[in-house]
């Protein structure tokens, strides 16, 4: 299956270009369960085959993730926000809550952004309380970009490397979520360590 996806998809973006990656990539940025694991690596392969630029593929791969990052973002606050402020209270989400939400990411949305972008299941759903806070678009895009690039690349540059071996894609795609984890907890923990300082 996972060898059928991924032939489709080379395909995909071979004839759709870098429109393509970036359609695919602010999907996968969104609500809709496109992984990235499985867009940006056959793009790294047609770089490697001399289809496509490599410096292309990870400005479409990452442009694509701020856009579907800012398609979550806008419906979180021009939705979601409203909605909640006025029914949230059924389900336990008043406007305390949004209070602190609101202070959490005006004090810490930097950091929760750009780490959010490169964990599995919170890259989808980081701009959602973003939204709802109304954090600063600048920094929401600023850190929303620099976390998109590193993931974009490190999965593009797994493609160019090991070509169309599925096996051993899937295989340094599990290691990088693993290596990215324990990056996160000890730049959160770096992070939690130094704020009072900053």
């Amino acid at each position: 299956m996972l060898h059928e996806i991924i032939n489709w998809l080379v395909e995909t973006i071979g004839a759709m270009g870098y429109l393509g990656i970036f359609l695919l990539m602010a999907m996968e940025s969104s609500i809709i369960p496109i992984p990235s694991e499985i867009i940006m690596p056959p793009a790294g392969y047609l770089v490697h085959e001399g289809k496509m630029n490599m410096a292309l593929v990870i400005l479409s791969g990452t442009l694509g993730s701020l856009f579907g990052a800012y398609v979550n973002y806008f419906a979180a606050h021009y939705l979601g926000r409203p909605f909640l402020l006025k029914y949230g209270h059924y389900v336990l989400i008043g406007e305390t809550t949004f209070l602190r939400v609101e202070k959490y990411f005006a004090e810490h949305g930097e950091i929760s952004t750009f780490i959010g972008r490169l964990l599995p299941v919170i890259r989808h759903l980081i701009s959602i309380p973003a939204g709802l806070a109304g954090m600063n678009h600048v920094k929401f895009s600023l850190y929303t970009l620099f976390g998109a690039f590193f993931w974009v690349s490190i999965l593009t540059l797994i493609g160019y490397f090991l070509g169309q071996n599925k096996a051993l894609i899937a295989e340094y795609s599990h290691q990088l979520v693993i290596g990215l984890v324990v990056f996160s907890v000890v730049l959160v923990a770096v992070y939690v360590k130094l704020k009072p300082k900053l």
